[in-house]
């Protein structure tokens, strides 16, 4: 008998109720890398923030865990969760997209792709916004663009800075025109936050593609990349067929894009936090110095080079 038939007879033997309690006890336990096929302790991989311990892969989280990973405990307040996806163009492909709005609202218990809000960061207040890819592959549709637009101009007017964490797949289809017109529409927003002299900082995690990253995603002061992520906006399998030339395997990775200045740093998730909270510690306006120490200065004691006149 094979070791195979020892394992299914034994399977067969167990009473019923006894395999489903041990299997209950088994789901979720344990979970398999992806890239190198580790098994880790479920418990320590969200510890670390799902970074496989071996190989240092980064599987793939969404909205709910972004937000407890970057915006500290209990501070956390959602903005504009009232607007809510409608489908102007009564469009179908093979199902109604009302009907898949509701089946994707049902099955991940958002209203569409992208989670708003302020918060602290290491007590820093900030605007965030996350999408989620579980949400029709994070495409971005009309909520996604009007929450992002109102995100941004509430972060303008309140003077704070702006993060955003990319996860798509692109435009949404089923919208059509109105799906396209929110690159430009945040796009705007974007450029009068700047015009504020505020920092925008996007994110881009495994995929930013598409209309996504034809706009916003590369329209930051500091853009930062997770590592191996898929960054571009069209697929591999078309560039190729157009140009008609194999690309480099690495084409359209984070660290392609960083070789090439698309991105700026690459960060792993662990040390995310802590980068995004000094790099807005560093963009903070200057504290003006008090009258009586800006008279203290004495300028023997400045460099020779703000002594030295124009020749």
């Amino acid at each position: 008998m094979s070791l195979f038939d020892w394992f299914a007879n034994r399977r067969k033997s167990e009473p019923i109720g006894q395999e489903r309690q041990e299997r209950e006890i088994a789901d979720g336990l344990w979970s398999k890398c992806e890239a190198c096929g580790v098994l880790s302790y479920t418990k320590d991989l969200q510890a670390n923030q799902m970074v496989c311990g071996e190989c240092d892969h980064h599987m793939r989280v969404f909205s709910p865990e972004r937000i407890q990973q970057l915006i500290d405990a209990t501070t956390w307040k959602p903005l504009n969760e009232q607007v809510r996806p409608d489908d102007p163009l009564k469009f179908k492909d093979r199902k109604q997209y009302s009907d898949r709005l509701r089946e994707m609202q049902d099955k991940t218990q958002l209203v569409d792709a992208v989670q708003t809000g302020i918060g602290q960061l290491d007590s820093l207040p900030v605007a965030l916004g996350v999408m989620d890819f579980r949400f029709m592959g994070g495409s971005m549709g009309s909520v996604v663009g009007e929450k992002l637009t109102r995100l941004i101009e509430y972060a303008t007017q309140k003077r704070l800075p702006v993060i955003i964490v990319c996860a798509s797949g692109g435009a949404r289809m089923q919208e059509g025109m109105l799906s396209l017109m929110q690159m430009a529409k945040i796009s705007g927003a974007l450029e009068r936050h700047r015009a504020a002299r505020l920092l925008y900082i996007p994110i881009l995690t495994h995929p930013t593609t598409g209309g996504v990253t034809a706009s916003f995603a590369m329209l930051g002061d500091i853009i930062i990349a997770e590592p191996k992520a898929t960054i571009g906006f069209a697929g591999r399998r078309v560039i190729e067929q157009t140009l008609r030339e194999k690309l480099p395997d690495d084409f359209q990775t984070s660290e392609y894009l960083l070789s090439y200045g698309f991105v700026d740093a690459i960060v792993p998730r662990t040390q995310l936090k802590k980068t995004l909270a000094q790099l807005i510690r560093l963009h903070q306006p200057a504290v003006p110095l008090p009258l009586s120490a800006e008279h203290s200065l004495k300028t023997d004691t400045l460099s020779p080079t703000v002594l030295a006149k124009p020749r």
